[in-house]
């Protein structure tokens, strides 16, 4: 197993918060003859509508010290599992967990902005100290 982000626990707990049900921790993308680890998979049932939806997270703390090449090896993970998914015709929606700290410094550059909306980044924003989440990005 992978070593976990800095932020997994806080990330984890954000989303028992919010009433997600955390069915995996990691998550194993099994395709054909190989297998990849997102951080885990979540699911929530909307009451509503009487619908459950799951989410695949990959949780990103970006403590190097080039945040642009360690962002750009992120949505190439992101994008794999995306395509992995899909491929096999799985719903679930993939996000990309980020503390606000790092969402605030890094994420509302023009740069960094435009590469997430053409990767079709989402995102989760958590507050780490609070371990709430902060904001949900489509």
């Amino acid at each position: 197993m992978a070593r976990r982000d800095f932020i997994h626990e806080a990330v984890k707990n954000a989303l028992i918060k919010d009433e997600w049900h955390i069915t995996a921790d990691p998550y194993r993308i099994v395709y054909k003859d190989a297998t990849l680890e997102a951080d885990m998979k979540a699911d929530k049932l909307l009451v509503a509508s009487r619908e459950n939806l799951s989410i695949i997270v990959e949780v990103k703390s970006f403590l190097q010290r080039s945040f642009i090449h360690e962002f750009l090896a992120a949505c190439g993970q992101y994008q794999a599992y995306r395509f992995l998914l899909q491929d096999k015709g799985e719903t679930e929606e993939v996000y990309m967990a980020v503390s606000h700290e790092v969402y605030q410094r890094e994420f509302r550059k023009d740069m960094v902005k435009l590469l997430a909306k053409r990767f079709s980044l989402r995102l989760l924003v958590v507050d780490i100290e609070q371990e709430v989440i902060w904001k949900w990005i489509k």
